[in-house]
């Protein structure tokens, strides 16, 4: 039984998160849509690990402008989603692709939406899945290439990991996503509750990911929509939400 995966977060720019996932077992360490290199060599370095891999979940450059100066740093592979240009890419990810990182073995899944290309990279032994920027905390992201018919089906099937399936996203924007959730559904308790919970940790400095799966079942109203139409309808009404 390989040891468990130590995932470590890099703040960047003003709310991305970098994610670095290492295995103690094998040396091994993944970087997880590195938008910016240096912060994520800054803490590597700190930490002692070497870095082999970049993962991309899509190309915006905030995700991947890091790759270039972080193949030329370490001399790691990078990967990416097939249907992107990725900056750097060695291997091509789409549907069912695999990722290994020492023992432990992950897939990719298509999840359009957000990008057209956009994948998660899911390991279900491990109970985790990098989500980009498809599932935020109590949230989704912007329709910027896809449809709502596309990013529904791709919430769907990321609410249908197990319940205690770890979720890391790509942004901190979980307060201003609770904000619009208690105003979406102004009678769901549990969403008033993580409101208050969010708050309090947002005023202590603290970061709110990763989310569970289980926890966005029960909070997040882009998950909990019936069907594509109220699904639309709450994305249009968050892109136009003042809080």
């Amino acid at each position: 039984m390989p040891s468990p995966l130590e995932i470590v977060v890099v703040p960047a720019f003003t709310d991305n998160y970098i994610w670095l996932v290492h295995d103690a077992d094998s040396g091994e360490t993944a970087v997880v849509d590195p938008g910016d290199a240096a912060p994520a060599l800054a803490e590597a370095k700190r930490r002692g690990w070497t870095i082999t891999q970049v993962w991309n979940t899509h190309h915006h450059w905030d995700h991947s402008g890091g790759n270039v100066a972080m193949k030329e740093a370490t001399g790691c592979t990078v990967s990416g989603p097939a249907g992107e240009t990725i900056p750097g890419r060695d291997l091509a990810l789409s549907e069912g692709s695999e990722l290994r990182i020492g023992e432990h073995c992950g897939t990719a899944i298509e999840i359009p939406g957000h990008t057209l290309g956009h994948v998660a990279l899911c390991f279900d032994q491990d109970r985790i899945a990098f989500v980009g920027d498809t599932l935020f905390a109590m949230g989704c992201g912007r329709l910027f290439e896809g449809t709502a018919k596309q990013m529904h089906h791709s919430l769907g099937r990321l609410a249908a990991l197990a319940d205690d399936t770890a979720l890391y996203c790509g942004h901190e924007y979980t307060l201003a996503n609770a904000r619009f959730a208690v105003h979406a559904e102004p009678g769901n308790a549990a969403i008033a509750e993580r409101l208050a919970e969010v708050e309090a940790m947002r005023a202590a400095g603290q970061i709110t990911l990763p989310t569970s799966v289980a926890q966005e079942r029960a909070t997040n109203p882009f998950v909990r929509a019936a069907g594509v139409e109220e699904f639309a309808r709450l994305r249009a009404a968050k892109d136009s939400f003042r809080s």
